[in-house]
């Protein structure tokens, strides 16, 4: 089999929002890029511009699996991570109008239909000018379409990446235990990855958990960079979608 690693750094041209968390009144994105979240964003699938089925990563994510593409969530360096707030205000500029459950009507004696979106409140975005880092792993050395620019976010806010190719020091895994710098997608761990957790923290995300900080015994591929610094990647990972 012929594996290839490419590392991504992206860079965020504009502010970037996802609803990763709800307090009150103010919706927070967390310091994540969600690795489903990327495989779109990438090209590698895509959704239908009208859906009103539920949510679509079996279907889409699957292939993937068969194809051998995989990439790891995005991290955020954090010496260059920034947070902006905004507010926002969804309600009618309408002469009249008045507060019915969960909607606001405009029409007199005339019950408005409940939104299912909020009316106003704060938002915490990903500042532009942030950095975080990915891993793509091809198992078949078959991507070729590596863009220099992607969308991401409830804004399609835009990032930039720059790829590099790392060169495998082993033509084959190597079983240690490490610290796991970046992010990984509990739900694309092995059987076996899940077994040689020995700690770690989450981030409670829909639809599933991201692990930081982890030390895992487990096989990896081990890789240089150009400047020589080793990066070990876990092997065993894939789009857990069949729990989806």
């Amino acid at each position: 089999m012929s594996i290839t690693i490419w590392r991504g750094r992206m860079t965020l041209l504009e502010h970037v929002y996802f609803a990763s968390r709800e307090v009150g009144n103010r919706y927070e994105t967390e310091p994540v890029l969600g690795n489903y979240a990327l495989a779109y964003a990438l090209g590698w699938c895509h959704a239908p511009y009208d859906w009103a089925g539920g949510p679509r990563y079996r279907q889409d994510l699957k292939p993937l699996n068969e194809q051998g593409l995989y990439v790891t969530p995005g991290t955020f360096d954090p010496a260059t991570l920034r947070f902006v707030f905004s507010q926002f205000n969804g309600q009618t500029d309408t002469f009249y109008f008045r507060f019915d459950q969960n909607a606001i009507a405009t029409v007199p004696d005339l019950k408005a239909r409940a939104a299912n979106f909020p009316q106003n409140g704060k938002i915490r975005l990903l500042g532009l000018g942030s950095v975080a880092t990915c891993y793509v792993i091809d198992r078949d050395d078959s991507w070729v379409a590596r863009p220099e620019y992607i969308r991401l976010g409830k804004f399609n806010s835009k990032a930039h990446i720059d790829w590099e190719r790392l060169r495998l020091r082993h033509p084959e895994t190597v079983t240690e235990e490490r610290a796991v710098p970046y992010l990984l997608n509990a739900a694309d761990l092995s059987p076996a990855l899940v077994a040689g957790l020995r700690g770690y923290s989450l981030y409670h995300l829909y639809p599933a958990p991201l692990i930081s900080q982890c030390h895992l015994a487990a096989d990896y591929w081990v890789c240089a960079d150009a400047r020589g610094d080793e990066i070990a990647i876990p092997a065993g990972m894939q789009f857990g979608v069949a729990s989806l």
